[in-house]
């Protein structure tokens, strides 16, 4: 079965922001600040009350942002963050009713796996790319390098634990087509409406050089 393929997505930049946002205004004004560094794709965490809100606010007010949900835990969170305005779906892992439900999205999704069973078993129900969560505590970059001799047609997107000191490891795997980080859009930064510094973050991430979209 063929499900709707992220990767065009993920073609528009190295980094995917994954936020947690603390008011709808915030999140609307670090959409703004994200978009203006270079990074489009916005992935909203739904592990605040005010979650979905933003991402209908961002989908509405910052038409360059390309807002996706994250921490999809559930199959009633699905519909709730596609009618939200959601452009694509994340989940941290994904248990078979999870994975059945995500499977008839219409929007591109990247179900969250941690070994290498998973990855076979989501692959085989369709889904092109993963998310490898929590990605340094599961085996980072050598798992990467591991997957890629016997699973060659998956792409992943891994997030857990990437930041500035390791980012360059990841992106020169031509098995990953992006990284989710939070380290773009610090937690103080966003507190303390700090919107230059996420620029500059944003910015910096956005010229970042990755093997799987050679220059």
């Amino acid at each position: 079965m063929s499900l709707p393929d992220p990767s065009y997505l993920l073609a528009r930049a190295p980094v995917v922001p994954v936020v947690t946002v603390p008011s709808v205004a915030a999140g609307v004004k670090l959409a703004r600040a994200l978009v203006e560094g270079g990074l489009p794709l916005i992935e909203v965490t739904l592990r605040t009350p005010v979650a979905l809100e933003a991402i209908a606010a961002i989908a509405a007010e910052v038409p360059d942002a390309i807002v996706g949900a994250g921490t999809v835990t559930r199959p009633e969170l699905i519909q709730k963050s596609i009618d939200a305005g959601a452009r694509f779906l994340v989940s941290p892992g994904c248990p078979p009713a999870l994975a059945e439900a995500l499977a008839e999205a219409p929007v591109p999704v990247m179900p969250g796996v941690a070994t290498a069973t998973e990855a076979m078993a989501l692959h085989a129900m369709g889904f092109p790319v993963l998310k490898l969560f929590p990605a340094e505590a599961v085996g980072g970059v050598n798992l990467i390098k591991s997957l890629a001799g016997p699973l060659p047609d998956l792409r992943f997107c891994p997030t857990g634990g990437i930041g500035p000191s390791n980012v360059g490891s990841y992106l020169a795997q031509p098995n990953i087509l992006a990284v989710g980080g939070s380290w773009v859009a610090p937690n103080e930064a966003v507190i303390m409406g700090d919107w230059e510094q996420i620029v500059a973050l944003a910015k910096a991430a956005s010229k970042l050089h990755r093997a799987a979209f050679p220059m």
